[in-house]
């Protein structure tokens, strides 16, 4: 995966990756051809607005579902960090990738890594079902996304 400058960009082919999740699992971009994604980018576990970014996602798991979408958070942190945070959240269904080792590597790839603090920008990017970035927002890092404006630009899909 090629490191980028700024962030991609609507049309561009989503780069492919694997992660953990917060239970150790694998997770592959690829593995979910044929369904939406929505890579939530947040700067750390533990944090204010991180955890509430999580939990929205969380909340609205069900509505995600009914349009086709599997939504999934991504940040820096290591997956013990992960699981401990995502226990702590009592996340039930959704999950947390972790983007630690090598740091950063897929939000490098997306154009969403802060050099200045080696954290994720606060970002969500909707990935279409053939792979390609169909909706790409970054946020000040202090903001909470508003979920409706997610399900609204998922539902235009």
């Amino acid at each position: 995966m090629a490191d980028r400058n700024k962030p991609i960009a609507k049309g561009e082919t989503a780069p492919v990756f694997t992660l953990k999740d917060q239970f150790g699992k694998d997770f592959r971009l690829s593995d979910y051809k044929g369904k939406k994604l929505l890579l939530s980018f947040h700067p750390l576990a533990w944090t204010g607005v991180c955890t509430q970014q999580m939990k929205s996602l969380e909340d609205n798991y069900e509505t995600f579902s009914s349009l086709n979408t599997v939504a999934v958070g991504l940040s820096v942190d290591a997956v013990p960090t992960k699981k401990a945070w995502s226990d702590n959240m009592k996340l039930k269904q959704l999950k947390i990738l972790s983007d630690f080792w090598p740091h950063g590597q897929v939000a490098k790839a997306y154009g969403l890594f802060r050099e200045h603090g080696g954290t994720s920008e606060r970002a969500n990017v909707i990935v279409d079902e053939k792979g390609n970035v169909a909706w790409v927002k970054v946020y000040e890092i202090s903001q909470l996304p508003p979920i409706d404006e997610v399900i609204n630009e998922l539902k235009m899909l």
